[in-house]
């Protein structure tokens, strides 16, 4: 497993990014726009600490978020995304977003902080039971 990065929601891009690097010194990797999902996402890390980023998420379209609301998740690479959901759900842990894509997956600790999954290189075949199983809660 690899630590990837912590996602934080910002409502204003130019001062989060003039906070983020301008003020505390953090350099922007790369941005990547989703038009279908109506998103921003910003990755940002310290000069020469490029493997422990902070990406900002941009929503499109305005939402106000309670205090908390904007932390959004930890993120894990995983060698076996299927083993690790099959280790987590035989622990009692639920799997709030199974992988059902073979790639991604969410999950919450025990304080409801969620946990991203992603699928270390491509995305494995979809398999069963994950393919066709609904989330549950939210993630």
């Amino acid at each position: 497993m690899k630590y990837l990065h912590t996602m934080v929601r910002i409502a204003d891009i130019d001062a989060s990014l003039d906070f983020y690097c301008n003020k505390l010194g953090l350099v922007e990797l790369h941005r990547h726009d989703s038009e279908q999902g109506r998103f921003t996402l910003f990755f940002l890390a310290a000069p020469g600490d490029e493997d422990a980023q902070v990406e900002l998420t941009h929503n499109w379209d305005p939402e106000e978020y309670g205090e908390g609301r904007n932390f959004g998740h930890l993120a894990y690479r995983v060698d076996d995304i299927y083993a690790l959901c099959q280790h987590l759900q035989d622990s009692g842990v639920t799997i709030n977003r199974p992988p059902r894509d073979g790639h991604m997956a969410f999950v919450r600790s025990p304080d409801n902080i969620s946990i991203e999954l992603l699928q270390k290189g491509e995305a494995l075949p979809a398999q069963e039971p994950w393919a066709s199983m609904p989330n549950t809660g939210h993630w």
